[in-house]
């Protein structure tokens, strides 16, 4: 498809309703989709407590792109992109580690830890070391979560800042710790992956052990008297009552989308675990349950679900057209010993079940769209997130007479 067709198929979208089947298949759109959200979307990447002491790396890889977060020796932490400048062989191939130095595994040239080339044997007396150091993204911390962007000029990281460090300060995520991290490959369009986690329309028909605890579930008209009760208790626990809604505003500099919503949980349940039961200890200075959660967003495409004693962390990421990846981290407080404060197996049951359960869902949507005889059906009110989430990228793609 040419960039016309593209435009046309935008342009007959009816609002309201779920996207065509190009959208979903079509390779020209999925490069369109790569130019014009991931590489100029702030992206979550990892955690500070997975690289603590110098020569700590991970990898952050989507697509056909690859990231070193990498803890240099100046006690700064640096995100290089995993090219070598000779002749574009990956650099780093194992996906977290401990190293002194960077050596390119084809023809040996070597790396410092913030990426400047320092060895490269048989090379011309003229040739300028300075010049081929490891080409670096712009990356920024935001309460010990690493956010790196690839854009040359980013949308500027303070909107994000502004917006949700007062709200997220009580549960100290820069003394959390990673407790368990898991990847989930989908046979499925990347968009597909994000519209079902940004609506609980399918909630209760497929997620059982998600909606016997949480409200949302239920829908936001029913849960109202809940949520105000909610707020009051919230701050006496020394959680944040705050509500921030500023995801996929066309108002807001590309890919600066930040939320903040807090919502009961229901029957007893205080936090997410299999009973509803307290799983670990208190994060930071939440002083006790207050029967709620929180989900909050950073970027257009990673999000995470804050409970008073863990926070799991979402991101999505294509792999091509019709493949994608969900990336979930769990976090706890940083003193919390396994065997001890909290048990693995409990701490991911809830967030590995429902995760399973929405690999499968959005597998069969992908089949049913490749059929010839999908049309877009109308969104319900409860999808009012996922029918914002499409118009914003709908604007995002289009091409522009400036462009």
């Amino acid at each position: 498809m040419d960039q016309s067709a593209i435009n046309k198929l935008i342009a007959a979208h009816k609002p309201g309703h779920a996207l065509d089947r190009p959208f979903y298949t079509s390779e020209s759109i999925y490069q369109r989709d790569i130019e014009r959200i991931y590489m100029r979307s702030w992206l979550y990447a990892g955690h500070i407590s997975e690289i603590p002491a110098q020569g700590d790396y991970l990898l952050f890889e989507f697509a056909k792109e690859s990231v070193i977060i990498v803890h240099s020796d100046t006690g700064e932490i640096s995100a290089l992109l995993n090219v070598c400048r000779h002749r574009g062989s990956r650099v780093c191939l194992a996906n977290e580690g401990k190293t002194a130095k960077f050596t390119c595994p084809y023809h040996g040239w070597t790396y410092a830890l913030n990426g400047e080339l320092r060895g490269a044997a048989h090379m011309d007396r003229d040739f300028d070391k300075n010049a081929y150091g490891l080409r670096k993204v712009h990356m920024q911390i935001l309460a010990g979560l690493i956010f790196v962007n690839f854009s040359q000029s980013p949308a500027n990281f303070d909107a994000v800042a502004d917006d949700l460090c007062e709200a997220l300060k009580p549960y100290n995520l820069e003394a959390a710790k990673v407790a368990h991290r898991q990847s989930y490959h989908i046979e499925g369009n990347w968009k597909l992956a994000i519209e079902n986690y940004t609506e609980c329309y399918h909630c209760a028909p497929a997620h059982p052990e998600y909606s016997r605890g949480h409200a949302l579930a239920q829908g936001k008209a029913s849960m109202q008297v809940q949520l105000e009760e909610l707020m009051e208790k919230s701050q006496h626990c020394g959680l944040s009552n705050k509500t921030i809604d500023n995801s996929f505003l066309r108002t807001r500099d590309f890919g600066t989308d930040t939320a903040f919503t807090r919502y009961p949980m229901i029957r007893g349940h205080v936090t997410g675990s299999k009973d509803g039961t307290p799983i670990a200890p208190l994060l930071g200075t939440v002083t006790q349950y207050d029967g709620g959660c929180t989900d909050f967003q950073v970027g257009p495409v990673s999000f995470a679900l804050a409970y008073c004693d863990h926070i799991v962390i979402y991101r999505f990421t294509p792999v091509d057209v019709s493949n994608s990846v969900c990336d979930i981290t769990w976090l706890l407080r940083g003193d919390a010993t396994e065997g001890e404060d909290y048990d693995r197996d409990k701490l991911v049951w809830l967030w590995d079940i429902t995760t399973k359960a929405d690999k499968v869902i959005i597998e069969n949507n992908q089949l049913g769209i490749n059929s010839r005889y999908y049309t877009p059906g109308p969104y319900s009110s409860m999808e009012e997130f996922t029918a914002r989430f499409i118009d914003w990228y709908l604007h995002s793609i289009v091409r522009t007479s400036a462009d």
